[in-house]
């Protein structure tokens, strides 16, 4: 599992590691019922408070995205990667709506807003697939990017 957390974000840690931690189920990265590193090794690998992940996996654990395996530790719960899907895509899409409001306020054609998506990164139309030099994402567009008013 790999997690990065921006020291400098004006978003809590402990709500950077929940995020990364459900973004890497929803990504397939962990899988259901796997469990996921102790909150010591978390806390080593990230250079963090371990109060810090703990509080991280206490609310993952209150949402019902993780569960208490008895004596090994916590494992991701078997609905987490579907509902983790649902709420990366939920976070996405209102990131990518803010940005394309902020966009269109600029006066930015909704072509414009196509090229700069378009050469962000390596989009291969064919296959519907976007990746970057660090990640890989299968998209296919739903529906055509607003025309500003």
């Amino acid at each position: 599992m790999f997690i990065q957390v921006d020291l400098t974000s004006s978003v809590a840690i402990y709500e950077q590691v929940v995020q990364q931690i459900k973004f890497s189920i929803a990504a397939g990265s962990i899988l259901a019922n796997e469990l996921i590193p102790s909150v010591r090794e978390l806390s080593k690998q990230l250079a963090l408070n371990p109060n810090t992940v703990a509080r991280a996996y206490r609310m993952l654990q209150d949402d019902g995205t993780v569960y208490a395996r008895r004596g090994t530790g916590l494992a991701v719960a078997p609905d987490s990667p579907d509902r983790c899907k649902i709420e990366r895509r939920n976070w996405f899409e209102s990131q990518f709506r803010k940005l394309v409001s902020e966009a269109l306020r600029c006066q930015m054609h909704s072509d414009e807003i196509r090229e700069i998506i378009l050469n962000s990164g390596e989009w291969r139309v064919e296959s519907g697939e976007y990746s970057t030099s660090n990640s890989s994402l299968s998209t296919t567009p739903h529906s055509p990017l607003p025309t500003p008013h």
